[in-house]
């Protein structure tokens, strides 16, 4: 980066260079010659360096005599002040001399008056309040029991034509009802506005009592005095803070060394930049680094792996009693930690880099304040979701990665303590239809496609038939067949299940029912056709309560004058249906039924619970699955019942990758999300 003639501040606003060195630089290079003078004999950094020492100079004798006056007062606060205040007074005419001789020396003029116009102003406020409460606290003191209880008689006898006065109100009112004047709603809203307005003006009285008073009144200046102060600071702090903004800075660095220098380390650019609490944020992130996150990733710390090169390795030619999964784990929480490290690295050096190309434009670095308002307003989002997010790291992307390299995997009974990487060898196996999961797979997948899609739809239609039927005028009883139609909802599914289960069974009283009354021979839980439309109609009734409520509520909320528009232009009641109620009704609820069809492609519950994904056809499903087993209860057979953990965590990676695009897809095409 090469000089400008002129710089920015922090507004945009630009102003001309006032380093006699600089200009005389830029002058040269424009003319093609050779500077006159070197940065270290140069006229005006020598004289530049002058007021530095002298600055220190007086600013320390200043300080010195500020300190020794024996008047300061003890709060931390007002010494601070009266302390800015008497160094201020000192340096006035020292500051006032050389504003002109940098932008810096600008900056001291401009803050050093701005003390010594605002600074006796918070002192002289403060004073007078202190003042007043001094002479609250004497007439506090100074009460007598006679003037009390003189001022007390005053007050009941004015308490008692008030109360004359409610009574009298209150009677009017009354008669005004009895004599039908006004109706039953006014006479007990004005009853209401009465009672209030007596309670007021009773607590008016109560402050004429001058204990009440006066000890309101300490009170209130004991709050004022404590508040005024630091509210007068803030003001003072950002009056300092626009000066800053206002008074570009001017630097004779034409690169940002300081951010390359100091990237090894965050926190030190910070700390050298005079940014201390930003340095003290990310100095805890370098400890974090070199303590934890470097030593981890090598191994050091571990429980029982080795860091990244474990998640390699996978404890093959390790110890007898390694594990290759808590090798994984802990190399993927090294990956983890790595991530982290490299984000501090990359935040620390950008941040750096930032400050330094801003203090060559001509922009002053944010003060203390400055970086303080900033966490509290624009940097408060990033505070609260970086916690949050660290803990998703570890509770929520760590399970999933683990899973998903599990896949490249090959964990199954054989290799439970120590197995090695595949590559893709499990993926290849289910999609050619080959070993454990074999062809059962696919008709898994087929049966769950066919389920998922049947049983939500189900449930959609009857719920929204239902809404229909109860949300018609001239339907009677609408909250008794709304609470019927709830009913499945509310109460738990686990008990309609297990119910309809029992119900189903050899000898259960709906099979026997149906046997009994159609001449037939029912065997439900035995025959995988009645098995799985069983449970595509017992969802549909679990799921269509849901369906109903959603669908109640947004019907309620459609304006009348549409139907009554329609019926106008001589629309039927279907076509009213049609084109006003369903558009409607699936604009407002289109993202729940996606998500009741992806909560279905996962539903275990039902199948687990209804007859444990039976029938079993060995023939077709083999030993880990049954008929009615979808993929979600295939994958717990085979990982916690055979333990092959590494083709169910592929089958769980493939449904993961079906529910997504299907979640993604069918939220970006819904009406809603895109209105939104």
């Amino acid at each position: 980066m090469t000089y400008e003639k002129s710089l920015i501040d922090r507004r945009g606003k630009t102003f001309p260079r006032k380093n006699q060195y600089i200009i005389d630089l830029i002058d040269a290079k424009e003319k093609g010659t050779s500077p006159q003078y070197t940065k270290a004999n140069h006229p005006y950094n020598i004289k530049l360096k002058e007021y530095q020492e002298k600055k220190k100079s007086l600013l320390e004798k200043a300080k010195s005599e500020a300190n020794s006056d024996k008047s300061l007062p003890r709060d931390g606060k007002l010494k601070k002040l009266y302390i800015e205040k008497t160094v201020s007074e000192k340096m006035r005419s020292f500051y006032e001399e050389n504003k002109d001789l940098s932008y810096d020396s600008l900056l001291d003029y401009r803050l050093n008056e701005l003390n010594i116009t605002e600074i006796p102003k918070i002192i002289d406020h403060d004073k007078f309040l202190k003042d007043s409460l001094e002479d609250a606290k004497t007439r506090q003191q100074n009460l007598t029991n006679d003037f009390v209880s003189e001022k007390i008689k005053f007050i009941e006898d004015d308490r008692k034509v008030l109360k004359e006065k409610y009574d009298n109100d209150l009677k009017e009112v009354e008669e005004s009802f009895k004599e039908e004047r006004i109706s039953k709603k006014a006479y007990k809203a004005t009853k209401e506005q009465l009672k209030q307005k007596f309670k007021d003006q009773n607590r008016k009285i109560d402050y004429r009592n001058p204990e009440i008073s006066i000890k309101e009144e300490i009170e209130s200046l004991n709050y004022k005095i404590k508040e005024d102060l630091n509210h007068s600071l803030k003001i003072l702090e950002e009056e300092r803070s626009d000066e800053r903004r206002r008074t570009p800075v001017e630097v004779t660095k034409e690169k940002p060394i300081k951010a390359i220098l100091t990237a090894p380390i965050p926190g030190l650019g910070q700390l050298l930049n005079g940014q201390w609490q930003k340095a003290l944020m990310f100095l805890i992130g370098s400890l974090f680094i070199f303590f934890v996150a470097i030593p981890y990733a090598l191994g050091f710390g571990n429980y029982q792996g080795e860091g990244i090169a474990g998640l390699i390795s996978l404890a093959q030619g390790g110890k007898r009693l390694d594990r290759s999964i808590i090798f994984m784990i802990e190399g993927i929480l090294a990956l983890a930690f790595v991530l982290i490290a490299v984000c501090i690295f990359v935040g620390s050096f950008l941040d750096v880099y930032k400050t330094e190309k801003g203090q060559m434009k001509g922009i002053r670095p944010n003060s203390f304040f400055e970086t303080r308002k900033f966490l509290r307003t624009d940097g408060f989002p990033y505070l609260i979701t970086t916690p949050a997010l660290l803990i998703i790291i570890f509770i929520v992307i760590v399970p999933i990665v683990t899973a998903i390299l599990i896949s490249f995997t090959n964990m199954d009974p054989q290799h439970q303590n120590k197995f090695e990487w595949v590559g893709l060898s499990n993926y290849v196996s289910i999609a050619k239809g080959q070993g454990i999961a074999g062809k059962a797979f696919w008709n898994i997948f087929g049966w769950t496609i066919l389920w998922t899609i049947l049983a939500s739809t189900l449930a959609i239609v009857l719920g929204f038939i239902f809404a229909l039927m109860v949300n018609n005028e001239r339907i009677k009883g609408k909250k008794f067949f709304r609470t019927v139609y709830l009913l499945p909802w509310a109460i738990p599914a686990f008990i309609t299940i297990m119910f309809f289960s029992i119900m189903t069974s050899r000898g259960g009283v709906i099979t026997e029912a149906v046997n009994s009354l159609f001449n037939t021979s029912l065997d439900i839980k035995n025959n995988t056709v009645q098995t799985r439309t069983a449970l595509i109609l017992l969802q549909g009734w679990l799921g269509h309560s849901y369906i109903f409520l959603l669908t109640t509520g947004v019907l309620q909320a459609i304006p009348k004058d549409l139907y009554e528009a329609a019926s106008i232009d001589g629309a039927t009641g279907i076509q009213r249906t049609l084109k006003i109620t369903v558009p409607l009704v699936l604009f407002q609820i289109s993202p729940m039924l996606i998500n009741q069809y992806t909560f279905n492609f996962n539903n275990f519950s039902i199948i687990y619970l209804f007859n444990g994904g039976g029938p079993f056809n060995p023939q077709v499903y083999g030993n880990l699955a049954g008929s009615s087993d979808i993929l979600i209860s295939y994958i717990y057979n085979l990982t916690m019942n055979s333990q092959y953990q590494a083709i169910g965590a592929a089958i769980t990676v493939f449904i993961s990758i079906i529910l997504i695009a299907i979640s993604y897809f069918g939220y970006m095409k819904s009406s809603a999300f895109k209105e939104y």
